[in-house]
């Protein structure tokens, strides 16, 4: 039935291959040998020109998804001329040509159908892609999940895992300075916005391992986002049942100062309505980014990134109903509640980088970066249950109701967490270029003060007697025999830690393109280092180092079929953030060690024309040995580690993904990925990691109807595998490796471009003032699919029995969407 609804989708809207005139934009700066801008240089396209401003500023669309040649042309000096480029639809590619008075600058410069240069190894995204296509948490983490070896089985959370790592183990950077995550967060609920904001982005790129050394030390992945740097005034604003969102982008007369700003609201209530807990719930997630560029010079440009985030979030669970089972055994779990949550995370974030150029060749940066976050946790949830069975009678009037109630009980959950954390960072950075060799480097300096007080209890009363934690000393034989031992709390954690963090890492890294027998060659080598020394309140000071060489080479053979080979790896650490050197009880190890990974990956690109429209078939395989491995347990998206370095793991799996223009003037794939990763604890033997996502499948699929090319639609598709569900409360994981139920979800979007594109009004009309303007509709949750991202382990009395309830995320959920830019 699903896959009729599927095909009866594609129908509807069109596997079309009819052809539409979509554009790209090409903008940037046009210099000479002495880094001066030149004014009135000739652009020229297959099919359009422009001249550069005083500023050497120029901006020029181009024909999208075929090749073109663009060519610079000013009296006395070369011309450059950049061969075959191809952009996708609506994408913006900055090109700063240097022009010289001796030579050709550029010749032959190659770039792929997504935009992204071939050699490079990196994933790149079209932003238009990352604000149009509808997902629950709509950006750039919904694309993310959309990729080969990216997988999150939440649709209300930004966070992911790649390649069997956890949610710690990603890099995010912003105009290469780092962003950090609030930290107590445990409900994907509860997180409200990704920090990056979509309308403000520019470039997207994104790799999924063997990475490079000026990278950080993390094990998985690095997320590299550019915020634009406006060419002109204007503004843009969203609306939709979820939220609100609005742009500002300003450039000054002299074109020397630049700055895009964007607020932003959030309301999850339409998405948590649809959950099976009935509550009232009333959360508001806002913030506000700016970033601004100054360029005093042209040897010298300041940026600066400020961001400020407020999630307050308040809910009042009122109560619940889930039939679990079989077909021939169901049951019901019912729970009434009384209490509530409030949980506040509230972030700063501020940042300058200075950049200056010191001749054509080298680039000095210096980045200052300060994050604080003030986080508070404060819980007081009764949640009073009855497990039974299910009346499958059709007759009844109490159809699907609980009956023979087995197990009934009470659950107080109660929390006083509060986190006051403070993130410094200064770092070097610079780069020095002669021909094709390039040389990297940079240094760094992190403080981190993190002060925690960490108080939570949950007590389980089961009919009439007091259920504490299954230890030796409270052994009893309730409920035959009453016991006299003192009330405890069944799970309960009182902590108070104050840590600081001092590091110390720096990277130098090489990279140089070859001829090799009329084949191209590229290569970089690289080593990072890191040092850190722990300290705090009642914590032994200890100091630990580690050093991390990398390198990555890629081979473009000269033959018909236009490929590229890929070797990337290296040895990877990541050094313990605070909330890896804390254990289940609270108690912080200073003596955690770095965890470690060796990565190999062997990819191949193969770009190819069908259809006479362009096509990517990307191919990678991988494998990851990892020691000191520091263990942990997910339940929704809070991550408690064991805090020691007791375990060694694996990864290894193959990721395939086919990018192209399946549907002229559009940019859609498929990919699957295919994962395996296992841990050993202390020799016990290999289990499952919690993130073991065997199979993952992804569609992104956008179409138009022919006769109506302003009608679009946006599809995306994701079936994941089930990954171990985790286990009750002083369980042994090595007897509880049950997983949950597979996940599957389909997000729709329709909308109608009044203005945009190739669709513009003359003067006298009143759309005229629109640079853009859209409206639709979204439909999450498509199929109306039931996924589970966590368990609840409810008793049974009588047999001392405990059922794994799935916890059901998001059902259907109706959307409206209303865009324009100014």
């Amino acid at each position: 039935m699903k896959c009729s609804r599927l095909i009866l989708v594609f129908a509807l809207f069109g596997f079309t291959l009819a052809t539409s005139a979509q554009t790209a934009t090409l903008t940037g700066i046009v210099l000479n040998k002495a880094n001066e801008p030149l004014r009135e240089v000739h652009i020229t396209t297959n099919s359009s020109g422009t001249f550069s401003d005083e500023n050497g500023f120029y901006s020029v669309q181009v024909i999208a998804d075929k090749p073109i040649t663009i060519t610079f042309s000013h009296l006395g000096h070369k011309n450059a001329i950049l061969e075959d480029l191809i952009l996708s639809t609506n994408e913006v590619f900055e090109f700063n040509p240097i022009l010289s008075v001796d030579a050709i600058q550029i010749d032959g410069v190659t770039i792929t159908p997504t935009g992204k240069k071939m050699v490079s190894g990196i994933t790149s995204l079209s932003p238009e892609i990352v604000r149009n296509i509808p997902g629950a948490n709509a950006g750039v983490e919904n694309i993310l999940k959309l990729l080969p070896g990216v997988s999150s089985s939440n649709e209300l959370s930004t966070q992911y895992n790649v390649r069997g790592g956890n949610y710690d183990e990603n890099l995010v950077y912003v105009n290469e300075i780092e962003v950090y995550r609030p930290f107590l967060i445990r409900s994907a609920q509860q997180e409200g916005m990704s920090f990056v904001n979509s309308d403000m982005v520019q470039n997207v790129r994104f790799s999924s391992g063997g990475f490079q050394a000026k990278y950080g030390d993390k094990l998985s992945s690095v997320l590299d986002i550019t915020y634009k740097k406006p060419s002109e005034t204007g503004a843009q604003l969203d609306l939709s049942f979820l939220g609100a969102s609005a742009t500002v982008e300003t450039v000054s007369k002299n074109k020397k100062l630049s700055t895009i700003s964007g607020i932003r609201y959030r309301n999850n209530g339409l998405l948590v309505n649809s959950q099976e807990t009935n509550s009232n719930f009333n959360p508001t997630f806002a913030d506000a980014q700016t970033f601004t560029t100054y360029r005093f010079s042209n040897k010298f440009h300041l940026d600066f990134l400020g961001t400020v985030s407020i999630n307050d979030y308040k809910n009042e669970p009122l109560d619940r109903q889930t039939n679990f089972g079989t077909i021939n055994d169901p049951k019901s779990l019912k729970i009434y509640y009384q209490g509530e949550e409030n949980n506040r995370y509230n972030t700063v974030l501020g940042a300058l980088k200075g950049n200056y150029f010191l001749n054509e060749n080298t680039t000095l940066k210096l980045i200052a970066s300060l994050y604080h976050t003030t986080e508070e946790e404060y819980s007081d949830v009764i949640a009073q249950y009855a497990l039974g069975d299910i009346n499958n009678d059709l007759n009844s009037p109490s159809f699907g109701s609980a009956t023979n109630l087995r197990g009934i009980g009470t659950q107080f959950n109660r929390a006083r967490n509060e986190l006051d954390a403070l993130i410094f960072n200064i770092t070097h950075k610079g780069n020095h270029t002669i021909e094709n060799k390039v040389l990297e480097w940079g240094i760094k300096y992190t403080h981190e003060d993190i002060r925690d007080q960490l108080r939570e209890s949950e007590f389980i009363d089961s009919v009439g007697f007091f259920v504490r934690p299954p230890l030796p000393e409270f052994n009893t034989n309730e409920p035959e025999e009453p016991s006299n031992s003192p009330l405890v709390a069944y799970d309960g954690v009182n902590a108070i830690n104050f840590v600081k963090t001092d590091r110390f890492s720096g990277f130098v890294q090489f990279s140089n393109r070859l001829s090799l027998a009329s084949h191209d060659f590229h290569y970089n080598i690289g080593v990072r280092a890191q040092h850190w020394t722990i300290s705090g309140e009642d914590i032994k000071t200890l100091s630990q180092f580690v050093i991390s060489p990398r390198g990555q080479m890629s081979l473009k053979p000269n033959w018909k079929r236009d490929m590229v080979f890929r070797l990337s790896g290296g040895l990877y650490y990541q050094p313990p953030f605070y909330r890896e050197l804390r254990d289940a009880t609270g108690t912080i190890n200073p003596d955690v060690k770095a965890q470690e990974s060796i990565h190999l990956v062997l990819g191949n690109e193969y770009s190819f024309h069908l259809w006479d429209r362009p096509f990517t078939l990307m191919s990678e395989v991988y494998y990851k040995k990892l020691n000191h491995v520091n263990t942990y347990t997910l339940e929704d998206v809070r991550i408690r580690y064991v805090a020691n370095n007791d375990a060694k793991a694996y990864a290894y799996g193959a990721d395939l993904r086919l990018n192209g223009a399946f549907v002229p003037g559009t940019e859609s794939w498929v990919s699957i990925g295919v994962l395996k990763t296992e841990e050993n604890s202390n020799g016990r033997g290999y289990i499952a990691r919690p993130s073991d996502q065997r199979l993952k499948l992804g569609v992104l699929f956008q179409d138009y109807i022919p006769e109506f090319p302003n009608f679009k639609m946006y599809l995306n598709l994701v079936y994941n595998t089930g990954v171990p569900g985790g286990s009750p409360n002083y369980a042994d994981p090595y007897q509880y490796n049950t997983r949950l139920r597979d996940y599957k979800r389909a997000d729709l979007g329709i909308s109608h471009i009044f203005v945009g594109g190739n669709r513009t009004y003359q003067k006298n009309h009143w759309l005229h003032r629109f640079k853009e303007l859209s409206a639709g509709f979204e439909i999450f949750n498509l199929f109306n699919n039931q996924n589970s991202i966590t368990n609840t382990w409810v008793r049974d009395v009588d047999s001392k029995q405990q059922f794994a309830v799935p916890n059901f995320m998001t059902s259907r959920v109706f959307n409206l969407r209303l865009s324009m830019r100014f």
